[in-house]
């Protein structure tokens, strides 16, 4: 079963709440169960972080700012103010921040302690509730059987749970530094039952809607609709949906975006031999279609999925043709973005695309009557591999063929057995008005995490188009776990400084109402 046996059952609660039933309004719901969600549930449930007594920070300008509002968490000081000076890896000030302070000199592979202190405090909990279509992790359980393996240098790891120590828990004879997407997706569901987080989880759930309704009381709240899975019947075998809708005074956007992958559109993209996931290429090595003996394959695309393409067809020896639209020494290009001591898989890749380009005008390398040697056996450590930066795909032809085109308009027209179109996904917006295109940097384009992600304030995450919606995760751009954790921080803060706002509010009405009874009484007394 894909629903949480522990977390809540919804129920159609429009009529009751359109009749005025106000506590079926919840604080904050989440779509999205994945490491965003996970991580925003859990500063959500009261784990709060504030500076360890002997807490230390190698950069010494954020040490001394931590130090001097130490009795503070982190949750009520200026992030912005924090987040001066601080640089890393990602764009989004919070997200550098945050990681900063769980992994100081992470890039460099340094196991430095973080200087932080997470104390529970369930006093300060906001009631939540997390939407997700399958167990909490999200997309990493559709990864599940992949030949991939991942770096284990914390990156990956959430608050209050040393991923290292679970997984030498989980595997007592672990050998080196690695975890399968399997194990990654495993640990996120064991870290929500580990923390307590489930009684907030609603799994098996797809939101279909999600719009703005105005209650009687003049305020407006969100309102979510979908289907629920549900086992039926006495042996629970049948599963059913059951429409559910949820209000709520705050909504989160966590989907990620590996709903829909990404097309070139061109012609004859729908042909057999095209491809559009990684998973379509291990079928076809399990099921042995695939092998040395196979004409080349054509990956398309300069990311880590289009990596591990790469990596699998290499070490299975089927020769590799490898095209994308960058120069290799694009900034921009992930591999320019990783330390090279921790991925050392995908620096072979980014050495493989550097070293072994296709000449231009010169002639064409036929990849299937190349021998394949192992580096003992041939100086060059990479044959059976070609790279063609700087190439787009124009056309696909019946029986196998590839027509790519340059810069200068020059085309190559490869023969293949198979392509693979690996060029990023698109999240499923379709419970949004206009996929939420309105939300976005540029509301005349579709939402693109890379291109067109949705506009928010830098510091809160709140839409800057949408108050009461927040947004987190690879919808505004971060496709490390290591840097949506930013995003929860600052959705947190925000949430909690609105809690802050609105009973000081409430105290000072009061407040002034004690005021003007007493005065009144005076009148009447006089």
């Amino acid at each position: 079963m894909l629903y949480c046996s522990q977390g809540p059952k919804l129920t159609n609660g429009q009529a009751q709440m359109e009749s005025g039933h106000a506590e079926l309004c919840r604080k904050l719901s989440i779509i999205g169960n994945g490491p965003s969600g996970i991580c925003l549930s859990y500063l959500l449930s009261g784990y709060t972080p504030y500076l360890s007594p002997n807490g230390f920070h190698p950069n010494p300008i954020l040490h001394n700012k931590l130090t001097e509002n130490a009795h503070l968490s982190l949750l009520d000081q200026d992030l912005e103010f924090l987040c001066e000076g601080v640089e890393g890896r990602s764009s989004n000030p919070v997200a550098v921040l945050f990681d900063a302070l769980l992994l100081p000199d992470g890039d460099f592979g340094v196991d430095c302690a973080s200087p932080l202190i997470w104390r529970h405090e369930p006093e300060r909990a906001t009631p939540h509730l997390v939407l997700g279509k399958g167990p909490p992790g999200g997309a990493w359980h559709a990864m599940e059987g992949s030949m991939l393996t991942l770096s284990l240098a914390n990156w990956m790891e959430l608050p209050g749970l040393k991923l290292k120590d679970w997984m030498r828990d989980k595997r007592k004879n672990l050998r080196n530094d690695r975890a399968t997407p399997a194990e990654i997706a495993s640990y996120y569901q064991h870290y929500v039952t580990k923390m307590g987080l489930e009684k907030s989880f609603a799994c098996g759930t797809t939101v279909t809607s999600l719009s703005r309704v105005s209650l009687e009381s003049d305020c407006s709240v969100w309102k979510i609709e979908g289907l629920q899975r549900s086992a039926n019947g006495d042996d629970g075998r049948e599963v059913i949906e059951v429409p559910f809708c949820v209000y709520s005074e705050n909504v989160v956007l966590a989907t990620g975006t590996h709903d829909i992958p990404a097309r070139l559109g061109v012609e004859g993209e729908n042909l057999s031999f095209v491809c559009h996931s990684f998973w379509e290429l291990e079928a076809a090595i399990s099921s042995g279609r695939l092998d040395h003996a196979s004409e080349p394959i054509l990956v398309v695309g300069a990311g880590l999925t289009a990596a591990d393409a790469v990596l699998a067809a290499h070490h299975l020896n089927t020769p590799v043709y490898h095209a994308f639209r960058r120069p290799v020494t694009d900034p921009a290009l992930i591999f320019n973005q990783l330390p090279k001591l921790l991925y050392p898989e995908y620096h072979k890749v980014h050495q493989m695309m550097s070293q072994q380009q296709n000449k231009v005008r010169e002639t064409e390398v036929n990849l299937s009557n190349q021998a394949l040697t192992s580096p003992a056996e041939n100086s060059n450590p990479y044959t059976g591999y070609l790279s063609y930066p700087k190439h787009r795909v124009v056309a696909f032809r019946p029986e196998g063929k590839c027509v790519l085109e340059d810069e200068g308009g020059l085309q190559t027209v490869l023969q293949v057995s198979m392509a693979l179109v690996l060029i990023g996904s698109h999240p499923n917006l379709s419970f949004l008005p206009e996929h939420g295109r309105s939300l976005g940097l540029d509301s005349e384009e579709p939402i693109s995490c890379r291109r067109n992600p949705f506009d928010v304030d830098p510091y809160t995450y709140e839409s800057a188009k949408e108050s009461g919606m927040y947004v987190m995760g690879p919808l505004v751009g971060e496709n490390f776990v290591r840097f949506l954790k930013g995003g929860a921080l600052a959705i947190a803060s925000d949430i909690a400084r609105k809690q802050s706002t609105k009973r000081q509010s409430a105290t000072e009405h009061c407040k002034t109402s004690l005021l003007n009874i007493q005065l009144t009484n005076c009148t009447l007394e006089s």
